[in-house]
């Protein structure tokens, strides 16, 4: 199962309202998701992102992927900065590294 960091579309018509969820790549885009881990409102002046950074950087360690919009927002909250640092080989999941061959 593949599973992504993206946004789930909310709120009234010509006003929208996201979530950041955590979902399987294949359910819709407004449908079922595994955890909600913010939200994102784009309407008010600076917009306004409130988001669990400890469950989204354990969602990032375990594999998930961000959509290109997720992964701004994790890089504005400084998500993907703790990221890159506690794994200096290119982000890889501790799960998925391969040990080098002598």
């Amino acid at each position: 199962m593949a599973v992504r960091i993206r946004l789930a579309r909310h709120g009234k018509k010509k006003a929208p309202f996201y979530r950041l969820v955590v979902a399987d790549s294949h359910s819709p885009r407004d449908g079922r998701f595994i955890e909600l881990l913010g939200t994102y409102n784009p309407m008010t002046d600076p917009a306004e992102v409130k988001l669990d950074a400890e469950r989204a950087l354990h969602w990032l360690e375990v594999g998930a992927t961000p959509s290109d919009t997720a992964r701004a927002l994790l890089r504005r909250a400084g998500v993907l900065d703790q990221f890159a640092a506690a794994h200096p080989k290119g982000g890889a999941p501790v799960c998925c590294e391969i040990p080098e061959l002598e």
